[in-house]
């Protein structure tokens, strides 16, 4: 069984066509995971998203920036 981090890279993937929708996705999953798993999404959205949804990625995670 995937875990919940696996399942929200799905999710991603399959609406990183749509900013909002991305958007949308990445602050439910932001509130869903764990503070370690929130860290590995973190990386992976910057990685993998880095070029086409910078400003969302900066937006969402520049809370959590903040806080260490």
């Amino acid at each position: 069984m995937a875990s919940m981090l696996e399942y929200i890279k799905i999710i991603l993937q399959k609406v990183s066509f749509d900013r909002r929708l991305f958007e949308k996705e990445l602050r439910k999953a932001i509130r869903m995971l764990m503070p370690a798993e929130v860290r590995r999404l973190r990386q992976w959205c910057y990685d993998n998203y880095g070029t086409i949804h910078l400003p969302v990625l900066n937006t969402c995670f520049a809370r959590l920036s903040s806080l260490g």
